[in-house]
């Protein structure tokens, strides 16, 4: 596939549209890396598994859709599978990766037969729409508490002799930078910003020491997901959550940045690239690639064919080599990201018609209940159960679909079953 429609292309055009868009997403590995931590992976074998998911995500996109995309662990729903399917479950890592892998092969269900189309109609665009606002939220959370801003729900006030002082103050001012750059769409300002704030970091003195040279015996390159769970309704309940944000999340990128590009007829190709890609993230360790926001970026430098992704995957594996100055990032300067990543995600609520209050009140339910109760699937779970309650007590039950009953008879079914089970 990737010799087709590439004649007009040159290699210099693609290549030099590659090497942005791997600057402008390898901040990925040590962002990933720090959230792969908190569901008890450790810190380098976290960035050998975002590393080694994102090439082999970049390459098969390359080889099978011939699209100018790059492939990256998700930011939501790495923080999905870090905080609410592993933490908020009680699953180990090992488990985790056993619910990546379900839902990976339910969305790869969905992508070579007609039930992506079908659930893309079904599911209400206001529910799609407001999940991504409740995630923008919770990694604007996530970002606070990383950096010392936010410790349980109060701001962290800067006071003499505090420990904390040089971090809240080191956070700030990477935050303020990170602004800065964002705004002024300076290329790049992701990693600028990782890389200013490093320093900073330096001269407040919360810097880490340089981690070693990974080896070939110290490092697993594989990981054996854990089905033993695969029995209990909470293993289901924790794919569930998963599968629906990989399918409407991949649906709307991947159509907008072909749209963009105006190649729509690679739609197909590169939503199936894309499922199989997310079920290797499974066995290298780490949450599932998704098609990039910044593929955008690469489509603006001029990439037009696989030849942009080829040469990410090939720069994402040379990004082995430096491991040990990526561990020093400390999390004062990833914490800046997340809150922007997670403004921009908020932007999304302008689609939701907050006019029409069968489509506003399960939206708002979703997006206050994810980050206040710390929980992703929670939170989805109270707008789904929400929706159809709120269309037949106004009289609209007829614009109810098969799959949205479904799904909140589910959910209510697990509040139901976990209440009982305490």
């Amino acid at each position: 596939m990737l010799n087709q429609h590439t004649k007009q292309v040159s290699w210099k055009k693609e290549f030099m549209a590659g090497l942005i868009g791997y600057f402008t997403t390898v901040y990925i590995v040590a962002v990933n890396s720090q959230i792969l931590e908190s569901a008890g992976l450790p810190l380098e074998s976290g960035m050998v598994a975002t590393i080694l998911a994102s090439a082999i995500g970049c390459l098969i996109i390359a080889i099978y859709a011939n699209a100018p995309m790059v492939l990256i662990p998700g930011m939501g729903v790495n923080a999905l599978f870090a905080y609410s399917i592993v933490e908020g479950t009680g699953l180990d890592f090992q488990e985790g990766l056993a619910v990546v892998l379900m839902a990976s092969l339910l969305f790869l269900v969905t992508a070579f037969t007609r039930l992506g189309d079908w659930l893309k109609h079904a599911i209400p665009e206001s529910l799609k729409h407001a999940i991504t606002v409740g995630l923008g939220l919770f990694l604007t959370l996530i970002g606070l508490e990383k950096g010392g801003l936010v410790v349980r729900g109060e701001y962290s006030l800067i006071t003499l002799g505090n420990p904390s002082s040089a971090m809240v103050i080191t956070s700030l001012l990477t935050l303020f930078i990170g602004i800065f750059l964002f705004t002024r769409n300076v290329p790049g300002n992701f990693l600028v910003t990782m890389v200013a704030g490093t320093i900073i970091a330096y001269f407040t003195g919360v810097l880490s020491q340089p981690g070693k040279m990974i080896t070939l015996k110290e490092q697993s390159w594989v990981f054996i997901p854990d089905f033993s769970s695969i029995g209990e309704f909470g293993f289901w309940m924790a794919v569930f959550p998963l599968a629906i944000v990989l399918i409407f999340e991949n649906m709307g990128l991947i159509h907008g940045q072909l749209n963009m590009l105006g190649q729509e007829n690679k739609f197909k190709r590169s939503y199936q690239a894309t499922a199989f890609a997310s079920l290797t993230s499974g066995l290298f360790g780490t949450s599932p690639t998704v098609s990039s926001a910044e593929s955008a970026a690469v489509i603006a430098s001029g990439g037009k064919t696989g030849r942009a992704a080829l040469t990410m995957g090939a720069l994402f594996i040379g990004t082995l080599l430096l491991i040990p100055w990526i561990s020093m990032v400390p999390s004062t300067a990833i914490s800046p990201i997340l809150i922007i990543v997670g403004a921009l995600m908020v932007q999304n609520i302008r689609e939701i018609p907050l006019d029409q209050l069968s489509e506003s009140m399960p939206a708002f339910l979703i997006i206050v209940m994810i980050p206040f109760t710390y929980s992703i699937a929670d939170g989805m779970a109270f707008g789904f159960i929400a929706y159809p309650i709120v269309k037949l007590a106004i009289g609209k039950q007829r614009e109810l679909s098969t799959p949205v009953v479904l799904i909140a008879m589910v959910f209510l079914i697990e509040f139901i079953m976990r209440t009982l089970g305490h």
